[in-house]
């Protein structure tokens, strides 16, 4: 049942802690996922715990430590710890991170504390990282034009490109001028039922797009295998090599299986990465042999449903999915 008190949130965020522990390889998600959980209980300090316990890790161990930090930030503000959130948002924007959530929670918190300049600097900061010219707009970045749209709205100023491209990528039936439009908070005081019913119309149309945001399923995810991870499952179970002929074959034709998805019409993408011992694990805990070539897409969407999948594609200055070190314009995003 859907967590509505904060005894609920409580109890989902135990539950979650406990599957983390069961699954280590996971626990980043589920840590988020648990903290996002406390706090909606009031318990912050507990969720910054757990924030902290994250990044006591190495960044080699966590996957987006600029999140992580962007989140105990939006947490600490919340319940009087303004100096310290601000020196780690001013580290964050200073890191430059090639991930549009962590930029959207930074813009967004200061937004919410009404530093519009800085909130509309920071959504800036990171298209400007992550949108190159001319190409296709990645489903994560379109929030970051969203929510600059807005603030922009809020600060008196007039429509430029990017402005004119979130609403080109606005599908509701209100128009986004509309949403953001700053009379809206007056309309809610109105004693007008005509401005009541408008504002009514303008609250559901938002709300959809919310819903249909957070109401979006797990990736349609492919498997990919670190070369060493390769290497080793195929030493272990030599009768996989029949699905894997070697890792940069294996990279080739991952990146163009997803290209086929896309090309077909196939929503919400996604890559997750392998690891032996975790394959394993799920084997046997399906009773299943590793060396069944059935296996692997059962636990490519296993993954994804734990929160393992990263979109794609990646913008093509962002980090190449494989791990190669280059860009995606300059690796598997070349042709």
């Amino acid at each position: 049942m859907r967590p509505d008190t904060p005894a609920d949130h409580t109890t989902e965020a135990e539950r979650l802690l406990r599957t983390a522990a069961q699954y280590p390889e996971d626990h980043e998600p589920l840590f988020l996922q648990a903290a996002a959980h406390l706090e909606l209980a009031g318990d912050r300090a507990r969720a910054a715990t757990l924030y902290d316990e994250l990044l006591a890790a190495s960044d080699t161990t966590i996957e987006n430590p600029h999140l992580v930090k962007a989140l105990k930030a939006a947490n600490l503000w919340e319940y009087g710890h303004e100096a310290e959130a601000r020196a780690i948002i001013d580290g964050i924007r200073a890191a430059g991170p090639l991930d549009a959530a962590a930029w959207e929670i930074v813009a967004e918190t200061l937004e919410a504390h009404d530093e519009l300049e800085s909130a509309h600097d920071s959504f800036s900061a990171g298209l400007t990282l992550l949108l190159s010219p001319g190409e296709e707009v990645p489903y994560a970045t379109q929030s970051l034009l969203t929510g600059r749209h807005r603030v922009r709205r809020l600060m008196g100023s007039g429509h430029d490109a990017w402005d004119e491209l979130a609403d080109a990528l606005h599908t509701a039936a209100v128009p986004l001028d509309e949403l953001h439009d700053p009379k809206r908070l007056w309309a809610l005081g109105s004693s007008d039922p005509g401005e009541l019913r408008a504002e009514i119309n303008r609250l559901r149309s938002e709300l959809g797009i919310y819903r249909t945001a957070l109401s979006r399923p797990f990736p349609v995810a492919v498997l990919h295998w670190p070369e060493d991870e390769l290497r080793e499952l195929l030493t272990a179970y030599p009768e996989l090599t029949q699905e894997y002929l070697g890792h940069a074959d294996h990279l080739a034709r991952l990146e163009a299986a997803l290209r086929d998805l896309y090309a077909a019409g196939t929503p919400n993408l996604g890559i997750v990465t392998g690891t032996v011992p975790s394959y394993e694990a799920f084997a046997a805990s399906e009773a299943a042999s590793p060396s069944d070539p059935d296996l692997l897409p059962q636990y490519a969407t296993t993954l994804a449903a734990r929160g393992r999948a990263v979109p794609w594609p990646p913008a093509r200055s962002a980090a190449c999915w494989c791990g190669s070190g280059r860009t995606y314009r300059e690796c598997h995003g070349t042709a």
